[in-house]
């Protein structure tokens, strides 16, 4: 969970619609060390981005529980380079969404003008790929709290969408296991 390419979720309609964006920095390693005298954003990390949000978008519905991967980029289209100092705005539209996966299209927008223009398909793993998620539901939650997904995020009645169950129930479970820890490091003596 720790190589995210968005920064915050400012719309997110379940099923529908989400729209992302991430302030590029020319403190972040890949910016300068992609092509050394000329910083911009690479594409494959704007790629990356509409990936992760577009990901989170079609697999909330099932309360992130699917096993959801990017299976195919079916166009890429980049219009302008994306540089240092400049906000990017990722929004992914669901075209299609099946029990095997979805398609999504994306844009990528900065001050107002079209940057790229993508076409994501993604897979909904079953069983077979491993019976858990792909990451700890604790670990997602506290990631998606961080994005500001739960702030912004609806159902296409505008209802507004909490965390799912078996998500906070994880959270609690590591909360009292961090806690039993502690109690248990605190009861040593010191050095044992």
């Amino acid at each position: 969970m720790r190589w995210f390419w968005i920064d915050r979720f400012i719309e997110f309609v379940r099923d529908t619609r989400a729209t992302t964006i991430k302030n590029v920095s020319f403190g972040e390693e890949p910016i300068d060390d992609y092509l050394p005298g000329h910083p911009h954003y690479p594409h494959s990390l704007i790629i990356e981005g509409m990936a992760q949000t577009a990901g989170l978008l079609v697999s909330e519905a099932e309360g992130f529980q699917t096993k959801t991967v990017l299976a195919k980029v079916s166009k890429a289209i980049f219009h302008e380079l994306i540089v240092p100092g400049d906000q990017i705005f990722l929004t992914a539209v669901v075209q299609d969404k099946k029990p095997s996966g979805a398609i999504v299209e994306g844009t990528v927008n900065v001050n107002g003008q079209v940057r790229a223009e993508l076409e994501l398909s993604f897979a909904f793993l079953d069983d077979r790929f491993g019976a858990t998620g792909l990451f700890p539901p604790e670990d997602l939650l506290r990631t998606l709290r961080i994005l500001k997904l739960f702030d912004v995020a609806v159902d296409q009645n505008g209802n507004r969408i909490h965390p799912p169950e078996h998500m906070l129930e994880a959270e609690r479970q590591a909360a009292r296991e961090f806690v039993l820890s502690r109690a248990v490091a605190q009861s040593k003596p010191n050095g044992l």
